[in-house]
């Protein structure tokens, strides 16, 4: 099997171009999540930059509940942006995810 430098190279640079645009795409994204019927919710970047807040008066009655709804929030964002990282990062590398089924070490959405 002849394997030629150049081609390997010229592929490496493709994805590297790419990626620059992939991660300029993730600053660019903007992902709420919520919890509480809206009660709290959170925007994040594709980068997992928290973005805005919001709360909604009725839920600043109730300290410990305002917390965890917060912290659910957070976390129903956090899972979008890693959905959506990893369907991205999908339609870039070839044969998709499927070699990394956590995501792509180091990455934002990674499991690892």
């Amino acid at each position: 099997m002849n394997i030629n430098p150049f081609d390997i190279l010229k592929n490496a640079q493709k994805i590297q171009e790419q990626m620059g645009a992939f991660q300029e795409k993730l600053g660019e994204l903007r992902i709420t999540g919520s919890a509480g019927g809206g009660m709290a919710e959170i925007d994040m970047n594709g980068r997992m930059d928290v973005l805005a807040v919001r709360i909604s008066v009725d839920a600043m009655e109730d300290r410990e509940m305002l917390q965890d709804l917060v912290v659910a929030a957070f976390n129903n964002a956090m899972e979008k942006v890693r959905e959506t990282v990893n369907q991205e990062m999908g339609s870039i590398l070839p044969g998709g995810m499927q070699g990394f089924p956590g995501g792509i070490p180091g990455m934002p959405g990674s499991l690892t």
